[in-house]
């Protein structure tokens, strides 16, 4: 009888379960008030939460080691566990992880281990069959079978980079860093999120396809990063009521709005109020198309822009380039702020709504330091003072207040920063 059990047998060994320990700083009231502690005889220490979690991951270098899953899967975890089908546990090292794209690389010293082999998830047509192989709810080795549904969906919600494989077969909770493959057993996928209104499977889940998984995959092991290129422009989409105002015969392409100085794009001479209508020959309708194609591309890559100007249209050729941020030395604003770095958001970060000022280093022992500012915070306002960006607080040279306030936003949410 046609059966899948012996594709089976050769990828299950690769899917491996991952589970997590992260210790979150624990605030109270009471327990931070020293009168408090001092009464109840308690110490100083701050207090813990260990927070677990489960999901699973697939072993795509067996001499080396290496296991590819989710970020959320493993980032900010403080110990990773790899359990391996045959009963083995080994402790993980993160190799580096990407947010923007949800993937994430994570190494084990082990012995005898069995890989899979990564197809090209470019030959994926819709209707293909598919199996998703993973450890949803905790449950080991679950398999489930589906067909493609779809091809480069994005637009799910959320930041980041969307390319996604869109399946029926069943990815539940626990499945994410899961192994989507197909009927000859080879990686096609990397199972990442569900779309649900109960939170379980409903038929619609999402894979990131290996072609973007393997790119990324290459640069963490490589720099422990992902290192993108960018265009250097800022675009909006085309409603019916811009195309009327700009005197467009449709809305199809996205307006430019920004071009920065010195960027690739400067260099080809875009210009504001340019429409861009493709990309390497695919039709853009929206800005976060534009923004996606930018970001699933490699460093370096030279793409073809179809650009419409005055009812004119014509091809141009970009190379994407590092993005390049302008810092500002905060003891150049104030002797308290010696030793905190400065620098503009990025165009994805910009793009996504935020504002305010990025803070990219923080040295240790510093005053900043020992307030609690910390790498990777977003400065927002200076006392009652709001600083939108990096111009705004270059303009704030030389104010020395007598208190210095820093309202910063980072991953604990917005909170005030006392400088002395």
């Amino acid at each position: 009888m046609p059966s899948l059990a012996p594709m089976l047998e050769k990828v299950t060994p690769a899917v491996v379960n991952i589970s997590t320990k992260t210790r979150v700083q624990v605030r109270d009231p009471f327990f931070d008030d020293p009168i408090f502690r001092q009464f109840f005889g308690m110490s100083g220490s701050p207090r813990q939460r260990v927070e677990q979690s489960l999901g699973s991951g697939v072993i795509v270098d067996a001499a080396k080691g290496y296991v590819l899953t989710n970020n959320h899967v493993v980032g900010g975890a403080d110990d990773i566990t790899v359990s391996l089908q045959d009963g083995r546990d080994f402790k993980g090292k993160l190799v580096g992880t990407d947010p923007d794209t949800d993937v994430a690389v994570v190494q084990i010293q082990a012995t005898g281990l069995q890989a899979l082999p990564i197809a090209d998830s470019a030959k994926l047509r819709v209707g293909d069959f598919v199996v998703a192989v993973g450890d949803p709810f905790g449950l080991s080795q679950t398999v489930t079978s589906g067909i493609v549904s779809a091809l480069g969906r994005n637009g799910l919600g959320g930041s980041g980079y969307q390319n996604f494989i869109q399946t029926d077969a069943s990815i539940n909770p626990g499945n994410s860093g899961g192994a989507l493959v197909n009927l000859r057993g080879e990686l096609v996928g990397i199972n990442t999120m569900i779309f649900s209104p109960s939170g379980g499977n409903v038929g619609i889940g999402f894979a990131i396809p290996t072609n973007l998984c393997t790119e990324v995959m290459q640069q963490l092991i490589a720099n422990g990063k992902v290192n993108r290129g960018n265009l250097g422009v800022e675009t909006q989409d085309i409603t019916p009521r811009i195309a009327q105002v700009l005197g467009l015969k449709s809305s199809n392409g996205v307006v430019v709005t920004r071009v920065n100085a010195g960027s690739a794009a400067d260099d080809s001479d875009i210009q504001v109020g340019d429409v861009i209508t493709a990309i390497d020959g695919k039709p853009l309708r929206t800005a976060q198309e534009l923004r996606n194609a930018e970001g699933l591309l490699p460093l370096g890559s030279t793409v073809k822009l179809t650009v419409q100007r005055n009812g004119a249209s014509r091809e141009v050729s970009a190379k994407l380039t590092p993005e390049k941020l302008a810092t500002l030395d905060g003891s150049r604003l104030d002797a308290r702020l010696s030793g905190v770095t400065f620098s503009e958001l990025s165009q994805s970060q910009r793009g996504q709504g935020i504002a305010g000022v990025g803070i990219t280093g923080v040295r240790t022992g510093s005053r900043a330091a020992l307030a609690g500012l910390q790498n990777g915070d977003i400065l927002i306002g200076i006392g009652n003072l709001r600083v939108p960006d990096l111009r705004t607080l270059q303009q704030l040279k030389g104010v020395n207040p007598r208190q210095l306030v820093l309202v910063v936003s980072g991953d604990g949410g917005v909170r005030y920063v006392d400088v002395r």
